[in-house]
């Protein structure tokens, strides 16, 4: 059994010396000589020559798994009925790579039968390909062999995902899109090729991919020409879900929506071999959203029934200067009335100017109110806005809001922009 994979370019070790040294130029014309070396660049590790595989290698999840399997007649004597059976064990099942199941009626002295299997490689963790033979000899008497080849199949790549609520003013369901960031990260040892990334959404969206820049009347590729992934190296790539109109209408389907869709990636490795995941259905949490407001780049957290987002910020702020900003706090139930107590909690950085535990009143289903607040920095450089706390006097339930948004603190006397 040998598996089938691509060459990898022959490296040889370069001696060299100089030339007032003992061998002389003796490296120097051995190097020349030698076929594996490039002629004038034979002090460069990588030679014209090709190396086939020696082993199993490393195999990856999502690439194709393919060996040649010989059965060879060694002896002096025909043999018959000749089954040549090849089983792939993973943890989870028992797959048949055979091509063909039909048994061969006779094999001649030092003849052989071929078999070339593939199998895209859909698992994680230890294979073992189970190569079986059965054959009768002249004598009639049935014979039976196996063989194991144990291999490892490791994870190429680690995927994370964020998802962004994005609330769009002057747009009838613009509220409902939905921004995706997905973390890709290489975790073999060699660079990757990323041929394809995309997403596939769910039956309720659209997508738009945000991973490129407009250059006339073509886009190009935020990450260059060149779409290489080095070993151990991160690419975030973006995506805009917005709702089918047949959807955008009913506001209570999509809101109730967290499946999103699913990203396809297709990569290229060692002189082209290529290799494909899919993830799961991707899904949002409901009740742990993040909002993305477009217009002042932050992001805030809102918490089950309560949403509270960010509407007036400004840029730059003094430090241990007062400023105000303005908030939007949203009663998301449909059939629940809220009475709402606000807390202000001050950081190491960020203190608040007014009255911890002020009552808001009286929120009713599917309304939204604004709230100016007054707070200062102590600490220069960019700071996150954080310490709000809301609670639903009716249901004795808290909401807390950490990370609402950054702002860039300055001295009074710097010019904001340096």
């Amino acid at each position: 059994v040998m598996r089938l994979t691509k060459p990898t370019l022959f490296t040889n070790m370069p001696v060299t010396c100089e030339d007032r040294d003992l061998p002389g130029d003796l490296f120097g014309h051995l190097m020349k000589e030698d076929p594996s070396t490039i002629k004038g660049a034979e002090t460069i590790m990588l030679g014209e020559m090709l190396t086939l595989p020696q082993n199993f290698g490393n195999i990856f999840l999502g690439e194709t798994f393919s060996s040649y399997i010989s059965v060879h007649n060694d002896s002096t004597q025909i043999v018959k009925d000749i089954l040549v059976k090849a089983d792939l064990q993973t943890s989870s099942q028992r797959l048949n790579l055979s091509a063909s199941n039909s048994a061969v009626s006779d094999l001649n002295p030092e003849c052989c039968i071929d078999d070339v299997i593939h199998h895209e490689v859909k698992e994680i963790g230890t294979h073992i390909l189970v190569c079986a033979v059965s054959y009768t000899t002249q004598t009639g008497e049935k014979l039976y062999f196996r063989k194991f080849f144990k291999f490892q199949v490791l994870k190429p790549l680690d995927v994370k995902t964020k998802f962004y609520n994005a609330e769009v003013r002057h747009m009838s369901y613009g509220r409902y899109e939905v921004f995706l960031e997905a973390q890709i990260q290489n975790i073999t040892t060699s660079p990757m090729f990323m041929e394809k990334v995309s997403l596939e959404p769910s039956i309720m969206y659209n997508v738009t991919e945000l991973n490129t820049v407009s250059t006339g009347e073509e886009g190009a590729s935020t990450f260059g020409k060149m779409s290489y992934l080095q070993p151990m190296d991160t690419r975030q790539y973006l995506y805009c879900l917005k709702p089918k109109p047949e959807f955008a209408e009913k506001a209570g389907v999509i809101k109730g929506v967290t499946v999103i869709g699913k990203l396809d990636i297709v990569w290229k490795t060692n002189l082209g071999e290529r290799g494909r995941l899919q993830t799961s259905q991707l899904q949002r949490m409901a009740k742990h959203e993040t909002i993305f407001r477009l217009s002042t780049l932050f992001k805030a957290p809102g918490y089950g029934d309560v949403r509270l987002s960010l509407e007036l910020i400004p840029d730059t702020v003094n430090l241990e200067e007062p400023f105000d900003i303005t908030c939007k706090i949203t009663n998301c139930s449909s059939e629940r009335t809220m009475d709402l107590v606000l807390e202000m909690c001050n950081t190491s950085s960020i203190h608040w100017c007014g009255i911890s535990g002020r009552q808001l009143g009286k929120l009713n289903p599917s309304s939204s109110l604004y709230i100016t607040l007054k707070l200062l920095s102590s600490v220069q450089g960019l700071q996150s806005i954080s310490g709000l706390r809301l609670t639903d006097t009716f249901l004795k339930r808290t909401y807390e809001y950490d990370d609402i948004a950054q702002v860039c603190v300055v001295c009074s006397h710097m010019n904001p922009e340096s």
